[in-house]
């Protein structure tokens, strides 16, 4: 008889919140904050490196993007892997080597050595970016899983203002001051470590993959005995690869939406806010430091507010609207000339808040796109497109700004933005409130 069936039990999507799921969600967010600061701390890291370095604009937008081209491979190779073997063993693990890489970054002697390992760290940033949604994704009950899950998006947020100010604040500590802030990037990483070491495997995956008295264990002992484990939905046999599986008729369409918006959503993240205070010195605002505070500040409090409405949306209107509006600031930006300070600030700080709380979508809404035998491959093909988009503009931005102004660059963010809102428009389908069970159920009957 299915647990269900017994009125004393309840749901496992519908399970009451337990210190257990807070235990996952600060292992998560632990991991996600250290992925936003190693990624934050580089732009600002590179910029005191060119005298022991030798840094010219191309080998500091080098910089900027390797970490981006290493989680493309890791997202990529993560996904499959993870549908396959579990959550649990890299999710356990990753940050300890990711911590080990980070410290190695201040020993580095020239552009070359700091260019291995920043994209082996952002190979590692990959896989965590994919076990960490995954994981909490399928721990966490249905009606707090926009709240729990926009945690990701807080902490991530977080962890890159903090390296923006702990940056700064090192700024004056000596010609060695860029060697300081790249070691700083290994602490989070070691500190959430041990969080994660006894954290057990997805039930939901157990279950789908014969593991059924292991997973309902785990429910009795995490969650209560008056919790029933997850309904065993097991996938049809694969007859394709899983990424042939996420391009097929059945999926291509959610897998393009994850894709596209993940990717027209990080592009302008990343080109502007790893650079920022070079845009906004190139347009004339005379402190680029503290307008880059104001921009990171409204990073921390756009993720803050998307936390707050993440449950209270639709999860399409909030894809469209927040496009539309960063769009909107942008584009202002781009075509006004002799724009005041005051008013160049605002639109950067409206710009940021924006996407920073429309971030919160791509930790709850891109997990509800797809079952769970293809949710951590169709992340991890999400991820590795939006890394690819962001690496290259990363790279590109120093340059353009340089040779054309930052106008231009900031026309192109306009015109990526407006690509999103488009596709988000046409096919993006509703997910809130949607019970992860319903998919595995409709992938078993296709």
């Amino acid at each position: 008889m299915d647990a269900r069936a017994d009125s004393g039990t309840v749901d496992y999507d519908d399970a009451p919140l337990r210190p257990f799921h807070m235990r996952v969600a600060v292992a998560s967010c632990g991991g996600v904050f250290s992925d936003g600061y190693g990624l934050g701390i580089i732009g600002i890291s590179v910029s005191h490196a060119p005298p022991q370095l030798g840094l010219s604009p191309v080998w500091m937008g080098l910089l900027g993007g390797a970490s981006l081209f290493g989680l493309f491979a890791g997202a990529l190779l993560t996904g499959p892997a993870a549908d396959r073997f579990g959550r649990r063993p890299i999710f356990a693990y990753n940050m300890a080597i990711l911590g080990a890489l980070s410290l190695l970054q201040g020993l580095t002697e020239s552009a070359a050595q700091l260019l291995t390992l920043r994209l082996a760290i952002g190979f590692l940033l990959g896989t965590d970016y994919v076990v960490s949604k995954t994981l909490l994704t399928e721990f966490t009950p249905r009606r707090t899983r926009g709240r729990i899950l926009g945690l990701l998006s807080v902490a991530w947020a977080g962890g890159y203002a903090c390296a923006y100010f702990v940056g700064f604040a090192l700024g004056e500590s000596g010609p060695e001051a860029w060697r300081w802030m790249l070691l700083t990037s290994g602490l989070p990483c070691l500190l959430v470590f041990p969080l994660r070491v006894n954290m057990p495997e997805s039930p939901r995956w157990l279950t789908n993959h014969g593991y059924a008295a292991i997973a309902a264990g785990i429910v009795r002992d995490k969650l209560g005995s008056n919790v029933a484990p997850p309904s065993r939905t097991r996938a049809p046999p694969a007859i394709h690869g899983r990424w042939q599986q996420l391009l097929s008729p059945a999926w291509r369409l959610r897998t393009l939406v994850g894709c596209a918006f993940f990717t027209c959503q990080v592009i302008p993240y990343f080109a502007v806010g790893t650079f920022v205070s070079q845009v906004m010195s190139a347009m004339n605002l005379k402190s680029g430091y503290v307008g880059g505070l104001i921009y990171n500040l409204s990073l921390l409090g756009g993720a803050v507010a998307g936390l707050i409405v993440v449950d209270r949306l639709p999860r399409r209107s909030f894809l469209v609207g927040s496009f539309s509006v960063a769009a909107a600031a942008m584009l202002i930006l781009s075509v006004w000339s002799n724009i005041p300070v005051v008013a160049m600030t605002i639109l950067f700080a409206v710009f940021a808040g924006v996407l920073s709380a429309a971030s919160n979508l791509v930790y709850v809404y891109l997990p509800e796109l797809f079952p769970t035998d293809l949710r951590a491959s169709g992340i991890g093909l999400a991820i590795a497109a939006s890394r690819t988009g962001s690496a290259i503009s990363t790279f590109l931005l120093p340059i353009i700004v340089a040779a054309y102004g930052a106008r231009t660059a900031l026309g192109a963010c306009v015109a990526v933005l407006a690509i999103g809102a488009g596709i988000c428009g046409l096919w993006a389908p509703e997910t809130r409130n949607v019970p992860l069970g319903m998919l595995d159920a409709s992938r078993h009957r296709m």
